[in-house]
């Protein structure tokens, strides 16, 4: 079974879920189209690196829509990125022996997240990115970003079991607990 980013859920409003996510370790690929990126991703862990180190897989599998971005890094136009296991610190992630891979550490953060089941369409990601943005706007917490897409499921599987989410990183001042 594949390892999925642990997170803590710190709210809901509506079908938005807050979370806070650990600080993370993610091989991206910019640039390209997803199946290439998927594949120089995939050879990636499974050894096509300096230390010849299989990765184990992990999800989500972290995209963006094709539209100029600022920041955080994972929001990048036209990106890919697998996330290393939890248990990984940067210098135990091996260099890539490809250039077109970057290793970028994430700081801990805020998301922002709506799910959703299906292939995850250019459509479906905008639907729901517009939703995820409409409900924040009306309630007055800033994005830092724009919105990315999280998959969880391999490509094989049937598009109807799919598990997908839009996240967008936000900024909301500490609640009291």
């Amino acid at each position: 079974m594949t390892e999925s980013i642990a997170y803590e859920v710190t709210g809901r409003m509506g079908e938005v879920e807050f979370r806070t996510y650990p600080p993370l370790i993610l091989a991206t690929v910019s640039g390209k189209d997803e199946n290439e990126a998927f594949m120089i991703l995939f050879r990636y862990i499974s050894g096509n690196n300096q230390s010849r180190k299989k990765v184990p897989m992990t999800s989500p599998v972290i995209t963006h829509e094709k539209i100029a971005m600022t920041a955080p890094v994972i929001s990048g136009s036209n990106t890919m990125s697998f996330v290393m296991p939890a248990a990984s610190r940067r210098d135990d992630v091996p260099d890539p022996l490809d250039s077109r891979i970057s290793i970028q550490e994430i700081p801990p953060r805020e998301l922002a997240v709506i799910g959703f089941r299906g292939n995850a369409s250019d459509r479906d990601v905008s639907v729901v990115s517009e939703r995820l943005l409409k409900t924040l706007g009306e309630a007055n917490i800033p994005t830092v970003g724009t919105p990315f897409l999280m998959r969880y499921n391999s490509p094989i599987t049937p598009g109807f079991l799919r598990r997908n989410e839009v996240g967008v990183e936000i900024t909301r001042k500490p609640q009291v607990r």
